[in-house]
């Protein structure tokens, strides 16, 4: 009979018995989880597949028929001797050879001495033999008869063994079987059978922690099957695989120009690189140093591909071309779509594009988790794009062609990154400019290769050729340069340097609002430059009363905050509803799933922003979508107040557009100021518009000297904050503030203290 050996590692279990150093078998019990334990049991499972046996649960119990079977095949008698069970074996696994059958009938008269010692009476005794018997037929069979080969059979179990389990696969491992036991509940109960751990060994591995919850070998086949599918999915392996930039020494722009037949003599292999450049060496001299060379790749007789600042979207006609179907699968996804790619004129070169569309889109699958419609318009976007540059890149292509695809500006989505991850899984250089480092590209690959200098300067195109090569003047450089120095965080700010921001609403003493109202944004409390956004803290108040009933102080007061760039207004409601505009009708067009179609919007025919810069448009979009994910308004993706908020901001009063098209985010901001003396209501619209220009940066004040609930009422939570000032006055006639003569020069204690007039 064999011995159990202990292993030196998990790798131990797949060498032949003729490797083994002892030339023995291993039995072990696992109770707890790593990722070396992970991979091991599935390698396991596989092997067990391929020969062995696999129990997932208990081993039934013989039933009547099993029972009849062996009745009628062998009959009741029973005899407690090696050479009774010998000639039984024999008998009914008439595959086992003799050698297999006396170890295993040793093994078994061993189990049966045992339980005899035990004090089992010879009843039990011939029970448990038939039973054993029934196992090893119904079971078993599969194993016994490679039992003691050089390719030694796997048993796998999972769960709490029970003795009489227990006892045959000891006998089995003892016949010349290697066995593994998965205890995901520990060790405790296995040794209420087995306290001494005699029969098997329990495995010992440093890090080992709780198996996960729910992990099963169910769970394990299912990886296995889906790797499977996986490998089905390659199809045919190309002959060629890529070796990318570790062929060379050279970096760049050098190692790109070097020859392609000179790059490497491996039949097997193709040799690309794989560059990102960010800044310039030599900002004086770059555009001349791109122009010379994408002229010497030319001269080479390189096919070449450069793209500016955008790889243009497809359009719907190439959209349209691109077969695909409906997908509830991963692996059925890429398949179907995979059959897209064709280059007929070269095998190679299409099992090349294959197996990189298949590794690339797997490894998003991976980012994008179970969401395969996404998955499937990208890599959509993807094949159109390699139906678009194929026939420049890949033109009568052979060994040891290498294309080159050049981007300046940078990948500016994940579609245009995962297309780059695929082209330079071809025999294409891809070269990555991004010379102008205030902007950065979002790709992330382990294969690219990254340059960095510290010199910046904008190109916004390729130099291709002489009128092109655009070279900056020293004096253009210098203050370029110059820019840098002072506008880095300096505290100086150049005209509309920023064009992102986010506001920080103050809580202040009413006191303040005066103080801080004509302050540039800068000197505030909470200002603050990160990232290229502006914090910028603005006032959002009501002031409710009036001080000391006195009203002439109290409107002088007022007028004192109306500004050049102040909206007032004097009559509540603002706007009435319901509010009519051109574009409401098309407002449930611009929403899906909880976010704006920026792009529709800008398309549409009743857009009426298209008029004011880029930027610009992008800040109200984006403020937007701010005000609907916060849910400030109340009714937001309940009643369909959403609709509104998106027709009310769409179209705002021209002069709050022109005050949001000046705002300079380091300067001094727009201001509202809202007057409600009367018990007119305010309108859901005018809480719209209020709500979205504090979001916009205003500063906004309300003054509402009878008190009165205004626009909090339709908030969900408290965003303003309210001064009490005085006395509830009611019915004040509101003045023309050029006719308010100015307050007194005398300050009060808040001013002296502060030295203010």
């Amino acid at each position: 009979m064999f011995e159990h050996k202990k292993i030196q590692n998990l790798n131990d279990y797949f060498t032949t018995l003729d490797k083994r150093q002892d030339k023995g078998v291993y039995f072990y019990r696992i109770n707890g989880y790593s990722d070396e334990i992970g991979q091991f049991i599935k390698n396991y499972y596989k092997a067990a597949m391929q020969s062995g046996v696999i129990i997932e649960g208990k081993i039934p119990n013989p039933d009547e028929k099993n029972l009849s079977y062996y009745m009628e095949v062998m009959g009741p008698g029973f005899q407690m001797n090696p050479g009774f069970i010998a000639y039984s074996l024999e008998r009914w696994l008439p595959r086992m050879n003799s050698r297999q059958k006396t170890d295993l009938s040793a093994a078994m008269y061993d189990l049966l001495d045992f339980m005899k010692k035990s004090g089992k009476t010879e009843n039990m005794l011939k029970n448990s033999y038939i039973k054993f018997m029934c196992w090893l037929y119904y079971k078993f069979e599969r194993v016994v008869n490679q039992a003691g080969g050089n390719n030694i059979p796997k048993i796998l179990y999972e769960g709490n063994i029970s003795h009489y389990e227990l006892m045959l696969l000891s006998a089995l491992s003892s016949a010349g079987c290697d066995v593994v036991l998965l205890q995901y509940n520990g060790d405790q109960g296995y040794l209420k059978t087995d306290p001494m751990s005699k029969w098997s060994y329990s495995l010992d591995i440093n890090g080992t922690k709780k198996f996960p919850e729910g992990f099963c070998l169910a769970k394990t086949r299912q990886l296995i099957q889906e790797e499977m599918d996986i490998e089905r999915l390659y199809g045919k392996k190309p002959l060629l695989a890529n070796c990318t930039n570790e062929w060379t020494s050279k970096k760049g722009l050098d190692g790109i120009m070097e020859s392609t037949s000179a790059r490497g003599s491996s039949q097997e292999l193709f040799y690309n690189c794989y560059y990102r450049i960010n800044g310039a060496e030599d900002r004086f001299n770059y555009s001349n140093v791109l122009y010379k060379f994408q002229l010497g790749l030319k001269n080479a007789k390189r096919h070449i591909v450069i793209v500016n600042n955008e790889i243009p979207k497809p359009s719907t006609d190439e959209i349209a071309g691109i077969k695909r179907n409906n997908y509830t699968k991963r692996g059925q996804m890429v398949t179907d779509l995979a059959s897209n790619i064709k280059y007929t004129a070269n095998s190679t070169l299409q099992s090349i594009m294959n197996k990189a569309f298949v590794d690339v889109v797997l490894m998003e699958a991976e980012k994008e988790g179970a969401n395969l419609n996404k998955l499937v318009n990208r890599a959509v976007y993807l094949l159109c794009w390699l139906k678009r540059y194929q026939p420049v890149l890949f033109q009568g292509w052979k060994v040891p062609d290498i294309a080159c695809f050049i981007y300046l500006g940078g990948c500016k989505d994940k579609n245009e990154a995962m297309f780059i991850k695929f082209l330079a899984r071809l025999p294409v250089d891809v070269l990555i400019l991004c010379p102008d480092l205030s902007k950065k590209c979002c790709l992330e690959d382990t294969m690219l290769c990254e340059i960095n200098y510290t010199e910046s300067l904008v190109l916004g195109q390729y130099p291709e050729d002489n009128s092109q090569a655009v070279m900056g003047t020293v004096a253009f450089q210098a203050e370029r340069e110059l820019d840098t120095i002072m506008y880095q965080e300096s505290g100086i700010y150049r005209n509309k340097q920023y064009a992102k921001a986010g506001i920080i609403n103050l809580q202040t003493m009413y006191e303040e609002i005066k103080i801080l109202w004509n302050e540039e944004l800068k000197y505030r409390p909470g200002f603050s430059t990160d990232n290229g956004v502006v914090s910028v803290p603005v006032i959002f108040a009501k002031v409710s009363g009036v001080k000391d009933g006195e009203v002439a102080k109290y409107w002088q007061s007022v007028k004192e905050l109306i500004t050049e760039d102040t909206i007032l207004i004097k009559n509540a409601p603002y706007i009435r509803s319901p509010y009519n505009s051109q574009i409401k009708a098309f407002a449930t067009e611009f929403l899906k799933n909880g976010k704006l179609l920026k792009a529709k919007i800008k398309s549409h025919s009743s857009y009426k922003y298209g008029i004011l810069r880029e930027e610009t448009q992008d800040f109200i979009l984006e403020k937007l979508q701010i005000m609907l994910d916060k849910k400030l308004i109340k009714g937001t993706y309940e009643n369909g107040t959403e609709y509104t908020i998106i027709s009310i901001v769409l179209d705002l009063p021209k002069d709050i557009i022109r005050l949001i098209q000046k705002f300079d985010f380091t300067k001094k901001n727009p201001k509202l100021i809202y007057i409600n003396a009367t018990e007119d209501i305010i309108s859901l619209e005018d809480t719209i518009i209020t709500s979205f220009l504090n979001l916009a940066g205003f500063d906004i004040v309300f003054f509402v000297p009878t008190g009165y609930q205004s626009i909090e009422k339709y908030f969900n939570s408290k965003i303003m904050e309210e001064h009490q000032l005085g006395e509830y006055l009611y019915d004040l006639k509101i003045p023309d503030f050029g006719r308010v003569k100015p307050g007194s020069t005398r300050t009060n204690w808040f001013g002296r203290i502060f030295n203010l007039k």
